[in-house]
C-alpha cells in the first residue's frame, strides 16, 4: 500500500513539472528558451530527372550512402541519400520532377545561387575523388577565412559548396 502511494505523488509530482516546465527551465535554460521547442531540418527535398541516375550520381561520384528508396506507386519513390559519415544530419530527398513546372527548377532551385554546402573533414582526399569521378569544377580551391573551399556542380548543374577545415599551418 506505502508503494502504491509512493508510486501516486511520484506520478502527480511528475505531471505537475512537466506542465510547469519547472525542471527544464532549472536544467538546462539554454536549451530550451525558446518555448521549449527543440528542431532541426531533417531533410531537403533536390528535384530530379530520374531516381536512378541521381542514385547513381550521389551514391557513386560523391560517396553518399542510400538510406532509403521505398516505392509509393508506379511512378513515385521516396529516395533518401546522405554524406558519408553523417547518416543522422540533414540528408537528400530526391524527388522527380512530376509536372512541367518542376522540370524548369532540376538543376537551378536557387536561381543560379550555391544550393548546398557540404562539409569535410579531409578536403584534399574529397577534392581529389571529385576530380577522378569527374564531376564538374565550377570554381577551384581557394583558403577563405572559414576554410578550403572549392565550388562544384551536381549531375543536373546545382551548385555546392564544399567546405573543408582551415588549416592553420602548411609545413
Amino acid at each position: 500500500m506505502e508503494s502504491r502511494r509512493i508510486f501516486m505523488i511520484v506520478c502527480l509530482a511528475g505531471a505537475w513539472f512537466a506542465q510547469n516546465n519547472t525542471i527544464m527551465d532549472a536544467i538546462s535554460p539554454k536549451i530550451y528558451h525558446l518555448g521549449h521547442m527543440k528542431q532541426k531540418i531533417a531533410q531537403l527535398a533536390l528535384v530530379v530527372n530520374d531516381y536512378d541516375e541521381a542514385i547513381a550520381f550521389y551514391t557513386q561520384k560523391l560517396r553518399f550512402k542510400l538510406i532509403e528508396d521505398t516505392r509509393l506507386s508506379d511512378t513515385k519513390r521516396w529516395v533518401v541519400v546522405a554524406p558519408p559519415g553523417d547518416y543522422e544530419g540533414c540528408r537528400l530527398l530526391l524527388a522527380r520532377a512530376a509536372n512541367e513546372e518542376q522540370q524548369s527548377r532540376v538543376g537551378n532551385q536557387t536561381g543560379g545561387r550555391v544550393f548546398l554546402f557540404l562539409h569535410t573533414d579531409n578536403f584534399d582526399r574529397d577534392y581529389q575523388n571529385l576530380l577522378d569521378q569527374g564531376v564538374q569544377i565550377i570554381r577551384e580551391p581557394s583558403v577563405e577565412d572559414y576554410g578550403k573551399v572549392c565550388v562544384f556542380a551536381d549531375l543536373y548543374g546545382n551548385l555546392w559548396d564544399m567546405i573543408g577545415p582551415r588549416v592553420m599551418f602548411d609545413f
